[in-house]
Parts: structure tokens; sequence; C-alpha cells
């Protein structure tokens, strides 16, 4: 057998000895560093197998030495937090809305686990920021259709509008073509009139006589003045804010087939402090009366 090596005349590396086709194989093994991290790797991988729970087996798994399992872990900082928030729970549960409002330390809990709440439950339709997008209301302004109050805004979270449950919130306005309450050339009027009550109408002859369909058919909810009734849910028309928008072709089909915007009663799924929080997040956002 000869002892003489072959080194490649590119690289000037010196080569295995194997060759495929002619072509050979550089002799360049893994650095050293890399070794021993592969190595310690090895080593740690025998102490976490020793030390945790690592090899299931027929019924069950290996405890390992310390044992203890990332559940464990979690339940037992879920009990620290539970024993934590439990004063705050007590005094929370006991304590009205208003109570809860004016306490700095339960309204900094009630704040807390409230935006946590919104953002699991509410802000898939109102959004993040509670911006609200079309047909879902912006929270952050001082708009509210079934009202801003304490009492009004928990009512509205237990109870929601327009679902299944006895209680909800429920004021169906008609759907005034589609129900042939009104013609397509009244509904236009009525539109424009709707429009002149935000300063937003074009024509003033359309939206005269529209104001006289306004007063007999619209009024007895949205007010002679548009105002709005919180009582009915009836929107204010006489100002820039627009559930689903504002341009006279929106608002005829608004008129037109009505609409039936839905939110679930939150009170058969949360607990009523869950809902506390969330009255108290939600009233704080900015326009909560």
């Amino acid at each position: 057998m000869s002892d003489n090596k072959h080194v490649d005349e590119v690289t000037g590396t010196e080569t295995t000895g194997h060759e495929w086709d002619g072509i050979r194989e550089l002799n360049t093994p893994l650095p050293r560093w890399w070794l021993w991290i592969f190595y310690a790797s090895i080593v740690f991988a025998v102490g976490y197998w020793v030390l945790y729970p690592a090899w299931p087996y027929p019924g069950g798994y290996t405890k390992g030495l310390i044992g203890t399992t990332s559940r464990m872990e979690f339940i037992e900082d879920m009990n620290k937090a539970k024993a934590f928030q439990a004063p705050y729970e007590q005094k929370l549960a006991a304590a009205t809305l208003e109570q809860i409002r004016t306490d700095p330390d339960m309204l900094e809990y009630a704040m807390a686990g409230g935006k946590s709440a919104f953002a699991v439950n509410c802000s898939q339709c109102h959004g993040s920021g509670a911006q609200g997008f079309k047909g879902f209301p912006n929270l952050n302004d001082d708009e509210w259709l079934w009202g801003g109050t304490l009492e009004d805004i928990n009512f509205t979270i237990t109870h929601g509008v327009r679902n299944e449950t006895d209680d909800a919130r429920a004021t169906d306005m008609p759907a005034f073509l589609k129900d042939e309450i009104l013609t397509r050339a009244e509904i236009s009027d009525v539109s424009e009139y709707v429009m002149s009550l935000s300063g937003t109408s074009t024509d003033a002859a359309s939206s005269e006589k529209g104001q006289i369909i306004f007063a007999e058919q619209c009024a007895a909810c949205h007010q002679a003045n548009g105002s709005g009734s919180a009582d009915l849910g009836a929107p204010a028309l006489n100002n820039a804010i627009w559930l689903y928008g504002g341009d006279k072709n929106t608002i005829m089909k608004t008129v037109s087939n009505s609409r039936k915007g839905v939110m679930p009663a939150w009170g058969q799924k949360l607990d009523a402090d869950v809902i506390k929080k969330l009255t108290i997040f939600i009233h704080s956002l900015g326009g909560g009366q």
C-alpha cells in the first residue's frame, strides 16, 4: 500500500482517497469547536433525559429525577396568580360599577382585566383599538346606540343585540322599500334630507320633499331633529358619525332594506365579573357617559 497522499492541485487540500468518476473527495473535517458543541449537546440531552420526564412507555412516562414538567410549572404560576388576584376579585364582585370606577386600585385592576377580555372576545368585530369597522360601532367616540352609561354598557354586553335571548336589545327599523312602505323616489328624497341633517345634501328640492317623509316615517325613532334615541337604539343622523356609511347610495340601501346587526349575549359566555371589567374598560375608552 502506497504512503503517498494525494493533494488537490487547486485548493492544496489533501484528499481522502475516495474517487468517483474522476472526482476526488477533499479531506476537510469539521472544526474542532463545532465538534465540542456537538458532544456537549449529547451530554446535555442525556442529562435532560435523566432529570426531566422524557421517555414514554405504555401507561405513562419516565418522571425524571426532578419530577417536574412545564405543565406543573404553569399550574403553579396560575395558582400564584389566582392567589394574588383573589382579594381583588372578591372586592370587585361585591362592588358596584360606580364604586369600581372611583376606586383607583379596583379601577386599575378592572382596566387590566377588561383590556385582556376585550382582546379575546371583542376585538374581532370592534378592532384591536376599539375603532370599529363598517357595521361594527366605534367604541372610542361619544356616540352610543343604546346609551353610554356604565349600566347601559353593562346591559348591552350582557344581553347583546338582536340575538335569540329574551332580554337582547332589539328595535327593528322597517325595510321601507322591501316592505313597500315607500317608493324608490321617496327613499331618494328622504335620504337626501337625512344628508342635509349633517350638512352634506346637494339637492335642496329633493331634501325639502324628504323632510315631509322623514316627519311621517322616521321622526318617531330618530327624533324630529335627527338626534336619535338611545332608548330605541336609533342612531343620531345629525352628525358625521355613520355605522354603515353616510353617502347617498349607502343611506338609500339602509332605508330600503334596513340593517339588523347582531351582537352576542356575552352574559351566557362570560361571568358577571368579567363583564364588569369589560364595562369599565369600554366606558373608559373616551365616550362613556
